[in-house]
């Protein structure tokens, strides 16, 4: 409905200046009357969130100053206005959710500091093993709502706990015929077209829409680039005058490359651009990358920045399609039924010559949530939850043969292909001729009392999640509200090893647990513009690998700690949202504890504490946005591993004009003992401002602008990237009324920076993503 209202605005303000309305004064003897006219002009651009109505993760059509938290809801006018085309590009707008690159492609929102969860109506998405895994379309994609802490007990227990971010899907009009079709053309050959329409099929009770996108993009990297189709359709029906369905699925198929970035971040790799040559060399000669090689320097030299680890032999494919069904019916003028249901299918391939795997054969997921919500009256309302949800992944990985700190970049490809040994497969299985794969569970082959074969993610593995949610809403006195929750989540899964050596009977467990979750919450009314609020919640969660998976460790059993990461939140904030005025502002207070999931499974706690704020101004013909954010996170007293110690590790002594290397060998896995140290890889504090300006009704400009305070890569501190700050404009012309023309160019003082590769600082010391240097993009929109 916002929307809606939001259409019927804009075009009162294009066809009118003003709204305007009569008060008379008594016509008195011997007077004249006298009319005044007051009015107000509807500036709103849809560009600030003030007027935003946030459906889901606390209950349905809640202002955003009735939510106890800090939340960013971008509205489709804002995903254009600053090009949002990934979940990285969040920060332009939302304080604290600085990324890693992912591996060049992110499938997971980063907020605090952490990993966060990725949630579409309502439901939890598939999404990717610690953050690398499927590239996200946003073709289906109509507003994004950034929201920071633990799901709430409505959304129930999860994996990844720093926040999370819940899209919301197109919708189809009952109502009216109208389309968008939009073309675009960036540098590296980068080319995107979209056509989207929507129309009722019967007048008011059922509607129609279908969004097709195909993207084709070359990249600034080498042996980069990604192909992909999303084809969304939706359906809304109007049964009668309380209750809407709405159901859509989506098909997506996407070929993309695993992009690893730069190896050796030294810190003039940093600064300047310099990277050391040199091939690692084995104990028994060979140059062949693996764990242990030491490289002996030749050279410094300047790297071209589009020479990263990639390999044009490498393959990488995924096909996924999701179907979502909401239903919403009135039962009674106190009672109303909200029906939620998903079912995702995922395949994925990829085989790289590093001897990277990772296979999912299939990945099916289903969940039915259904919520009762129970006026009781204006003061009391009480929301009840029931969730089921099933997971079932078959997959095969292998990754622990990789090595990429002894691959000399300016060398021949040949340099960054790991062929492997017959040792080497022997601690494998051959899924099919020439790709190894580790098996699922542990085998001792030889009878020495200890396995014999490296372990990754392989599994088939099914779990079931059952939850039952409730949640009270108070309203005490016109300034005084709360709202309390809790959960309980009970997990029955199995794992079992789907390709075990021959002659081994594959290894096989279960486990079941019971896990909870908890939330309590206030908001206070100081005036009309200010409102006050305090939140704070308890949850339980799930450690999960690919595509949700549980796989088997060393002892074949599925780990206990799996199900034992406990995280808080308690946050204190303040939003200003005043009736009469064009500003919003928010600013948050908050300290959080939470699990992160490592590469190897285990889990390690993390601390952070902060604050972030943001402010909006939208009235045209300005619009204004600023964010701020400051976080404080360390090792909660835990214990932390990375790929490598330091980048010193991989280099001998024999050039210390280049390096003082240590000869220890890299990568050389390396535990770090329970500290209170600061984590690696995120940037204390982070502005972003964005703003534009309409110079006529056709003609309009913008920029985002973003600066990054100086943080450590690595662990020990040894490397950092320094102060950064991208500049992005833009500037758009409309021809006609339906007619737009947009260019943007990103980046346009061309700065050289940097990104961690990965989260949580595993590849710290090894691996260093460069940014993309100035480009531009021309966009052509026609709405019809």
């Amino acid at each position: 409905m916002k929307y809606s209202y939001l259409a019927v605005s804009i075009a009162a303000l294009l066809n009118t200046p003003a709204i305007a309305f009569a008060t008379t004064k008594p016509v008195t003897e011997n007077a004249i009357e006298r009319i005044e006219v007051a009015g107000q002009s509807l500036n709103s651009q849809g560009l600030s969130v003030k007027d935003a109505t946030i459906n889901g993760p606390f209950g349905d059509n809640l202002a955003l100053q009735d939510i106890a938290r800090s939340v960013t809801p971008i509205s489709k006018e804002l995903i254009e206005q600053l090009n949002i085309t990934t979940l990285q590009d969040v920060l332009a707008v939302s304080p604290n959710t600085y990324a890693a690159s992912g591996f060049g492609a992110p499938s997971l929102p980063t907020i605090r500091g952490q990993l966060g969860e990725l949630f579409q109506d309502g439901t939890r998405r598939q999404a990717g093993n610690n953050g690398f895994g499927v590239p996200l379309s946003f073709n289906a994609v109509e507003q994004i709502d950034v929201v920071k802490g633990a799901p709430p007990v409505l959304f129930g227990s999860s994996q990844r706990n720093g926040g999370f971010v819940n899209l919301h899907s197109k919708q189809a009009s009952t109502e009216e015929h109208k389309g968008k079709a939009k073309l675009s053309a960036g540098r590296w050959d980068q080319y995107t077209a979209q056509l989207d329409y929507t129309a009722p099929i019967v007048k008011d009770k059922i509607g129609f829409r279908v969004s097709y996108e195909h993207l084709d993009h070359g990249s600034y990297y080498d042996y980069s680039g990604t192909k992909s189709d999303s084809l969304f359709a939706a359906l809304r029906v109007l049964p009668d005058d309380k209750s809407s369905w709405d159901i859509n699925f989506e098909l997506y198929q996407v070929e993309f490359t695993d992009n690893a970035g730069i190896n050796r971040p030294t810190q003039a790799l940093i600064d300047h651009g310099l990277y050391i040559t040199g091939q690692g060399v084995q104990a028994n000669g060979s140059t062949v990358p693996a764990a242990g090689s030491i490289v002996s320097p030749t050279g410094l030299v300047n790297i071209d920045r589009s020479t990263v680890l990639t390999d044009p032999d490498n393959q990488n494919e995924a096909t996924t399609y999701l179907l979502h069904s909401i239903y919403k019916r009135e039962l009674s003028n106190k009672a109303s039924l909200k029906n939620i249901s998903y079912f995702q299918h995922l395949k994925r391939d990829e085989v790289a010559q590093n001897s990277f795997v990772e296979i999912i054969d299939g990945a099916d997921t289903a969940q039915n949530r259904t919520e009762l919500t129970y006026q009781w009256n204006n003061e009391q309302q009480t929301i009840l939850a029931f969730d089921v949800r099933y997971n079932k992944v078959l997959g095969y990985s292998q990754f622990t043969t990789e090595a990429d700190t002894p691959i000399d970049l300016t060398g021949p490809l040949s340099n960054r292909r790991i062929p492997l040994t017959d040792a080497q497969k022997a601690r494998l299985v051959e899924l099919r001729p020439g790709v190894f794969v580790s098996p699922g569970g542990q085998y001792d082959i030889n009878g020495d009392g200890s396995g014999d074969f490296n372990l990754s993610d392989t599994t088939d593995s099914r779990s079931w999640q059952t939850g039952f949610a409730i949640q009270q809403d108070s309203q005490w006195t016109n300034k005084l509200r709360t709202s309390v929750g809790y959960r309980l989540d009970y997990y029955d899964v199995e794992a079992h090893d789907p390709i075990a050596p021959q002659g081994q009977t594959a290894a096989s467990d279960s486990i079941n647990d019971t896990l909870q979750s908890g939330q309590i919450s206030f908001n206070y009314k100081l005036n009309t513009d200010f409102t006050s609020y305090g939140a704070a919640s308890y949850n339980e969660a799930t450690s999960n690998s690919m595509a949700g998976g549980n796989t088997l460790g060393g002892d074949n059993t599925i780990s206990a700690q799996n199900f034992a990461t406990e995280n808080t939140l308690v946050e204190f904030g303040l939003k200003y949202a005043p009736t009469n005025s064009d500003w919003y502002a928010d600013g948050a207070l908050f300290s959080q504890r939470r699990s992160l999931r490592n590469r190897d499974g285990s889990n390690t706690g993390i601390r952070t504490s902060g604050f972030e704020g943001q402010v909006f101004y939208d009235a045209y013909p300005y619009w204004l946005s600023a964010g701020y954010s400051y976080i404080d996170a360390r090792y909660d007293n835990s214990a932390t591993g990375q790929d490598s110690a330091q980048i010193a590790d991989a280099f001998d002594n024999s050039r210390p004009d280049i390096i003082a290397g240590n000869g220890i060998g890299a990568p050389s896995y390396t535990a770090f003992a329970p500290s209170n140290s600061q984590v690696q890889g995120i940037p204390e504090q982070s502005l972003s401002v964005n703003g534009s300006y309409s110079i006529n009704e056709k003609w309009q400009a913008g920029f985002s602008a973003l600066y990054t305070k100086s943080y450590p890569l690595d662990f020990l501190q040894t490397v950092k990237i320094r102060d950064q700050f991208t500049l992005n404009v833009n500037t758009s012309y409309a021809f006609t009324p339906s007619t737009k023309l947009r260019l943007d160019v990103n980046n346009v003082t061309n700065q050289d920076n940097w990104r961690p590769v990965f989260e949580g600082g595993y590849f710290g010391a090894t691996l260093a993503f460069p940014e993309l240097p100035i480009n531009a993009k021309l966009t052509l929109t026609h709405n019809f």
